[in-house]
């Protein structure tokens, strides 16, 4: 009896490559291609292909937990066991592979691990389980495999793998153009793809020999890390002091450019890593002009331009070769030939603690979302989305009051001592200082418009008493104004 293949899919990323629409947390993997479906949501149908009735591990940011159940709920059918190492910061991909492939030897000792990145596109499935099938053959040889995919174009932005059939003769890392296109034209060289298919334990026995103080330190981490278990199905929260301690590694410098048993199979797989804006359009229909568009654009002598509009019209005249991304809070125009250095917009937002990089107007949280509608001096409207049997936690603001009004649903609303029904078109005002608690006992979405007035609106002004999603803070002080712009 062969072992068995747990899928490992590595989920998160900074969001820089495709702000706007991406964001610190909504990161790649949540974007939406064409057909609807978003990329982590097709890594998980790619991963339960293989799989079959076999539990999968995802590895992703603790913030990004709920949002990632949410994706996954819609496309899981079968209720397979999904089981989930919790990260409160990244580490890179050393890290992240290193505590599955210890969590697994745990409960699989013999298990192989298939590595897949949430953020790639496959477009050919059956080529791709026939390239995991000669994989597994590999690896039950002791190999750490790689993918490689069959270069298309002379691509700066990959790492190249040079290779004698299964053979890895040596890792490249990005190219500049001219040697891009000597290995594009070489049949010796492919993209390294980033997926990988090995032992568990033979990657242990690597990572001690070529990267020890890694797969220490993330040991060290998983014994001081929280742990529950729910059927066949775990959850590990690491340990956010351990975890800060672990050496930051890809997984290609720590061990796959040393190992003496790197292998690799040659794919062709409909492989794609979507990169940038760019990347995005080259893969979307395009008119007679070569321009793509998604949402309401209305286009005037337009060439070769990629417009993507989610809430409003987005009118253009006599333009080439741009790409123009519209969203709630943000407009993004840039050149198609430089649609790499939108990490550089992303990278000064940061730097601001400009909001724009973290969050989207929407913000999900474990019971649901909320949107930003309007914010003005002293104060901010929300419209809130409970899921049914959801309820957020008994909490307390210092410096808002809130006025709630029933849109859609019913709510059930704890006011200081009181308790109190809202079906549709009902309201009610909790006041500052109140102790107050927001339940939908009812089977469909409580739809709210929320408005805050005071003197304080940001997000930290909150203390909760009690939470089921383990995120009481009863002991929080009050926010000190002086820190903050009112």
């Amino acid at each position: 009896m062969q072992p068995v293949l747990v899928p490992i899919i590595l989920s998160g990323g900074s969001g820089s490559r495709l702000w706007p629409l991406s964001r610190e947390l909504h990161p790649k993997p949540f974007i939406k291609m064409a057909d609807g479906q978003s990329l982590l949501q097709k890594a998980v149908l790619r991963a339960q292909r293989i799989a079959k009735t076999d539990p999968i591990i995802i590895v992703t940011n603790k913030a990004l937990l709920f949002k990632t159940e949410d994706e996954i709920k819609e496309v899981n059918p079968t209720h397979l066991p999904v089981s989930y190492i919790l990260e409160p910061f990244g580490r890179n991909t050393a890290a992240a592979i290193a505590s599955a492939a210890l969590m697994l030897v745990e409960q699989t000792p013999e298990a192989l691990m298939l590595v897949l990145a949430a953020d790639h596109l496959i477009e050919d499935l059956d080529a791709f389980t026939q390239a995991v099938e000669r994989a597994k053959v590999l690896a039950l040889q002791n190999k750490l495999v790689t993918f490689g995919i069959r270069p298309t174009e002379a691509e700066t932005g990959y790492g190249y793998i040079e290779h004698n059939g299964e053979t890895v003769t040596r890792f490249i890392e990005k190219p500049n153009q001219t040697d891009a296109e000597v290995y594009c034209s070489n049949g010796q060289f492919l993209w390294n793809s980033g997926m990988f298919c090995f032992k568990a334990q033979t990657l242990i026995n690597e990572m001690m020999v070529y990267a020890p103080e890694i797969i220490i330190a993330v040991k060290t981490t998983l014994a001081q890390s929280k742990l529950s278990h729910v059927k066949q199905q775990f959850q590990c929260q690491l340990n956010a002091e351990l975890f800060a301690l672990v050496p930051e590694n890809s997984i290609d410098y720590a061990v796959m450019e040393h190992t003496q048993h790197a292998a690799v199979v040659p794919s062709e797989i409909g492989w794609r890593d979507i990169g940038s804006w760019r990347a995005m359009s080259q893969m979307s229909e395009k008119d007679a002009q070569g321009n793509s568009f998604k949402g309401e654009v209305c286009a005037h002598e337009l060439t070769q331009c990629y417009v993507h509009s989610e809430h409003r019209l987005v009118a253009a005249v006599g333009l080439d070769n741009l790409v123009i991304i519209d969203t709630a809070d943000a407009l993004l125009v840039a050149h198609k030939e430089r649609t790499q250095e939108v990490k550089h917009i992303y990278a000064r937002l940061k730097k601001k603690d400009h909001e724009a990089h973290r969050l989207h107007q929407t913000v999900h949280r474990p019971w649901g979302t909320y949107t930003v509608l309007e914010v003005g001096e002293g104060f901010k409207m929300k419209r809130i989305v409970v899921k049914p049997g959801a309820s957020l936690s008994l909490q307390m603001h210092h410096h808002r009051s809130e006025h709630w009004i029933v849109v859609s649903g019913s709510a059930t609303v704890v006011n200081g001592t009181d308790e109190e029904f809202l079906a549709t078109n009902q309201s009610t005002y909790i006041a500052a200082g109140h102790k107050h608690k927001l339940s939908n006992a009812g089977e469909i979405d409580l739809i709210l418009i929320e408005v805050q007035t005071g003197q304080y609106l940001e997000e930290d002004d909150i203390v909760r008493y009690d939470d089921v999603y383990g995120r009481a803070t009863s002991k929080s002080p009050k926010p000190n104004l002086s820190e903050k712009s009112v």
